[in-house]
């Protein structure tokens, strides 16, 4: 066992060892104790497709041992054209395992364009079923827009990002649900001081503090990429400290051009541990951020990727970091390079000197492998989910409707992918599987546009341990 192990299966066994409500006690428990994962969720959006359609959460068989192992079994659509389902996250997850009588049975799927937040009940989890729709006129009423990251919080809460004000513009906020009705309570935040984008964002209870990160206003990022909001500083380029308890600003760390537009936000899974990762898009750093002796918070650029020369680009591209996950022992960083096409595996034993140790090239503007069992790649790695063991790394090819439609077109007619590699993390190894394909080219009602993974019984990038 590593000392990260040790580390884990300490960090808080001794206040609620003895799991009661959703999820596990411990990161390690979850990791050693859960078994493996035979269905995922995965919502895949139709806005912007040639042929139109409802946004769906697609129901696909990871079991391996079943007669439609890689395929998409079954889907849930949307009653409504134009959500751009995009992140989702659950009503519980192991933030309140000593919790008695609270269950994780329901997924919340809000709608980025539409905002628009779904509620679907998966207790019996190759049967879902939407059971609640809060309509947008609900959401603005607190002067807030385009639902992001979803995060179940202890005392019965969720809580939304919000990355606008009611009409698309900034700022952008926090807003609060209930987890028994799934009321609106209203705004989550008491003080957002400087910040107004927002994005993505973690909380650590065991030590008081949140970190938000930033993308852009809704009015910016939904049209499409271009260059010169960039330039004309609509883009995010910090991270902000919130006091968890007080649900106030504290303290905003600026990166500058060594940090434009920071978007996943991965603290350690180890509730002990005061530091994370959060990966610069455009710069395509990633940057450790962590608390100093004086109860500040600091971050250095841990890994810093080279754009490269293409024939077809008048600039030269960047890799595009656009999705991290972190191992639940808190050992191996994953990160996706969505336009030059490959997905990366670190080393973090050290989180201050990250280790490369192996990468995957799958389509993309630079990957050798541009087939996987004769299907063309369409897109590249792009949003990720890590088996709860560490062994099985999966990804789906989309980002963003309108971004997905300038970068790679194909994807607009016949619809992204969801890939897998085995993970060997005693070896510091992984190799993609050439025996799984999931073609959301071929969803019923026609072809969307994969993007969030989550497992039945929670995974590394939604569960918060106190």
């Amino acid at each position: 066992m590593s000392s990260h192990d040790h580390a884990t299966d300490h960090a808080g066994a001794h206040e609620h060892s003895d799991t009661e409500g959703p999820g596990y006690p411990t990161p390690a428990a979850m990791r050693t104790e859960s078994e493996r994962e035979e269905t995922a969720y995965v919502m895949a959006p139709r806005v912007g497709m040639a042929e139109g359609g409802h946004d769906l959460v697609g129901i696909v068989d990871l079991d391996p041992d079943s007669e439609t192992y890689s395929e998409l079994i079954d889907v849930v659509e949307m009653p409504n054209k134009g959500d751009e389902l995009h992140h989702f996250g659950w009503n519980a997850c192991s933030s309140s395992c000593h919790v008695g009588g609270l269950a994780r049975q329901y997924l919340v799927v809000p709608g980025q364009r539409s905002s628009r937040i779904h509620v679907i009940d998966v207790e019996t989890p190759r049967s879902p079923e939407l059971v609640t729709v809060i309509e947008p006129e609900a959401v603005f009423e607190y002067d807030l827009s385009a639902p992001h990251t979803v995060h179940c919080v202890p005392g019965g809460k969720i809580v939304v990002s919000m990355l606008g004000n009611a009409d698309g513009e900034l700022p952008g906020g926090f807003l609060q649900l209930d987890q028994e009705d799934f009321s609106i309570d209203g705004r989550w935040e008491a003080d957002r001081g400087e910040m107004a984008m927002n994005y993505d964002y973690w909380y650590q209870p065991r030590h008081n503090v949140m970190v938000s990160s930033e993308w852009a206003a809704p009015e910016t990022y939904y049209p499409g990429f271009d260059l010169e909001d960039v330039e004309a500083g609509k883009y995010g380029d910090s991270i902000h400290i919130w006091d968890w308890e007080s649900r106030e600003h504290v303290q905003t760390l600026e990166f500058g051009e060594a940090g434009q537009v920071p978007l996943e936000v991965r603290m350690s899974h180890n509730p002990e541990e005061t530091q994370g990762f959060v990966g610069a898009a455009l710069s395509s750093n990633m940057i450790h951020f962590y608390r100093t002796a004086d109860g500040t918070w600091d971050w250095d650029v841990v890994i810093d990727e080279d754009p490269r020369e293409h024939p077809d680009w008048e600039m030269p591209v960047p890799p595009l970091i656009t999705d991290i996950v972190l191992s639940l022992d808190d050992q191996y960083l994953f990160f996706s390079n969505w336009l030059h096409g490959d997905v990366r595996m670190y080393d973090v034993s050290d989180m201050g000197n990250p280790r490369l140790v192996d990468q995957i090239w799958a389509g993309g503007l630079f990957g050798d492998r541009q087939e996987v069992q004769g299907t063309e790649i369409r897109g590249a790695p792009q949003m990720l989910q890590l088996s709860r063991d560490g062994q099985r790394l999966y990804w789906t090819t989309s980002l963003f409707s309108s971004w997905d439609n300038q970068f790679y077109p194909d994807i607009a007619e016949e619809g992204s992918l969801m890939l897998k590699a085995d993970v060997y993390p005693e070896d510091g190894r992984m190799e993609l599987d050439e025996e799984f394909l999931v073609d959301f080219g071929e969803a019923p009602g026609g072809p969307a546009r994969a993007h969030e993974i989550r497992w039945p019984g929670g995974d590394c990038t939604s569960d918060v341990w106190q």
